[in-house]
């Protein structure tokens, strides 16, 4: 196999592997909803995986395109784009399926971008409103921020927070 059907079937694994990440998030998505504390942890761990595997993915791609290079008599170490790489390929089939699988490639991590800012936005949420519950039960009078002088601090004390009263 050459070192460009090689970097082909490579960004197709890379493809598939952002559909699996697709997925996890799919998944954190509803446990975020569903504020499935564990369940989001488990699924961040799959996700640090699957990214590993992608990493690996990548580099392998990477050293698939300086093999193209080196192919063709370019001894640089250039860090091409898949755009510029189809450049350098004469054959119209592979030109065609290398534009394919980078048009789905690049529709894939667009998807998962989105689902990604969606996410992000869903456990900002939720965070806002853990710290707004924490605000509520935690009530301080408006004057404690006030300088007051050492003798007269028990003569205007403050109604405690819910966690310091007692009883």
């Amino acid at each position: 196999m050459s070192a460009i059907h090689t970097i082909i079937d490579l960004m197709e694994q890379l493809n598939e592997a952002h559909l699996h990440l697709i997925e996890l998030g799919e998944e954190k998505k509803q446990a975020v909803i569903k504020n499935d504390v564990s369940k989001v942890i488990a699924l961040v761990n799959r996700e640090s995986k699957q990214v590993k595997i992608i990493e690996e993915l990548e580099q392998s791609r990477t050293n698939q395109t300086f093999l193209f290079l080196q192919e063709h008599g370019i001894k640089s170490k250039l860090n091409l784009t898949v755009s510029e790489l189809s450049r350098l390929v004469f054959d119209p089939e592979v030109k065609l399926q290398l534009k394919e699988t980078q048009a789905k490639l690049h529709t894939t991590l667009l998807k998962l971008k989105r689902l990604n800012e969606l996410n992000k936005q869903l456990i900002k949420q939720a965070l806002d409103y853990i710290d707004y519950s924490i605000d509520l039960l935690s009530y301080r009078d408006d004057n404690s921020h006030i300088y007051q002088h050492p003798a007269e601090k028990n003569a205007g004390a403050s109604k405690p927070g819910f966690f310091d009263a007692r009883g």
